[in-house]
């Protein structure tokens, strides 16, 4: 590896060179092989026919032709040069670089070069933070954090699984997140997400609507076809034996369609165009326990206390589908109301609050409920974290 770096480094040196001698030289030399023009014909316009250049009797050719003859020889001198020049040419890195060190560990065999940690780190040191991208892995002699919880050790387990499997570039915050659950879950704050903490995400309690424009549309605009098919399954009766579960506080009641990352095929059945237009989603989380999908009832007088969702890597899209007049939500401190046939993005990893103070005769708060992913995780961190939390069939 060392002597790929040197070789590569060392390859790219002389190309500049060659680069050099191919544009800068002609360039120079025309000016000693060109006569000078005259000042008059600098202030007139005037083409190439009238520059002074001896003909080519052989070719026959204008007097334009003596000058391709001259970059025909400076090509040939610059083959002759390229081809001359030894297979390898030496670099000129500065002594304190890292390529340097291990250039001399190389010819000094009495020098042994740096063992590697078996332990791969992504995160740098507090004085380093930020030297480098999060998506550089780096070699770290600093063990799992040995306060870390059982199920910190198995998504670590799982995330090593992954890397081998595939690689480390990407992986920067999520190993750096699993170190510091710990510290994460101890601490008091407003942000607090239980199951896992995503380092250095912006969040904020609500997102605007251009964090997912399309998935937000596209629920929008299928609002009365998606209450329809609530209304049907609704009116059937809420009973687990139809596929309804009882969640959080009396009063609260889920029909899932995904839940924790599994498809539950017999209410997809029953609401055959919400789960169509689910799978038209972009961003939708569905391959891992993290997302869930469904319609959440909140009957009147119910509320939900303080409460913090598992991870920040997710936003939840709220559809309003009934939503009475005295519903509120609260999350890190900011109220909001939802309205009919319009999304609101949630970071659920705040503290929040639900209650419905309305009375009976105002009926059930409805939501369709769509966990998608937050907009600053990356590609390969979903994919990961797709692996990581992968579903318990």
């Amino acid at each position: 590896m060392q002597n790929y770096m040197l070789h590569t480094l060392q390859r790219n040196d002389c190309r500049g060179r060659e680069y050099m001698y191919y544009i800068c030289l002609p360039t120079v030399l025309s000016f000693f092989l060109l006569p000078p023009v005259p000042q008059a014909l600098s202030r007139m316009s005037w083409s190439l026919d009238l520059l002074p250049l001896p003909p080519c009797v052989e070719l026959g050719g204008p007097p334009f032709s003596g000058l391709l003859w001259t970059l025909l020889l400076l090509f040939l001198w610059y083959c002759y040069r390229v081809g001359s020049d030894p297979p390898s040419c030496r670099s000129h890195i500065g002594a304190g670089s890292t390529l340097s060190a291990l250039s001399r560990s190389t010819a000094d065999p009495g020098r042994s070069a740096p063992k590697a940690s078996p332990a791969i780190a992504m995160e740098r040191g507090e004085e380093e933070e930020g030297a480098e991208s999060y998506l550089t892995p780096v070699l770290s002699h600093a063990p799992f954090p040995a306060q870390a919880t059982a199920g910190s050790r198995k998504l670590y387990t799982a995330l090593q699984e992954y890397a081998k499997r595939y690689s480390w570039a990407g992986m920067g915050r999520i190993h750096k997140g699993l170190r510091n659950q710990a510290r994460m879950s101890d601490r008091s704050s407003i942000q607090k997400p239980h199951l896992f903490h995503l380092p250095d995400v912006p969040s904020i309690p609500f997102f605007p609507r251009d964090a997912h424009r399309h998935d937000i549309e596209v629920l929008e605009a299928n609002y009365s076809i998606i209450l329809a098919e609530f209304q049907a399954v609704y009116q059937r009766g809420i009973d687990t034996k139809l596929g309804w579960m009882y969640q959080g506080p009396k009063g609260q009641a889920v029909f899932p369609l995904y839940n924790a990352g599994v498809c539950v095929a017999s209410n997809c059945r029953a609401c055959p165009y919400t789960y169509r237009t689910l799978l038209s989603l972009r961003t939708f989380i569905s391959s891992n326990s993290l997302g869930a999908a469904g319609f959440w009832v909140l009957g009147p007088g119910a509320s939900l206390g303080g409460a913090y969702g598992p991870t920040n890597t997710r936003l939840r899209c709220h559809l309003g589908l009934q939503t009475p007049a005295q519903c509120e939500l609260v999350v890190g401190g900011e109220p909001q109301c939802w309205s009919e046939g319009h999304c609101l993005l949630v970071d659920d990893s705040f503290l929040h609050t639900i209650s419905h103070n309305g009375g009976a005769e105002d009926g059930p708060r409805v939501i369709f409920s769509v966990d998608l992913w937050h907009p600053s995780v990356a590609a390969a961190e979903r994919q990961a974290l797709d692996y990581i939390f992968s579903p318990e069939q």
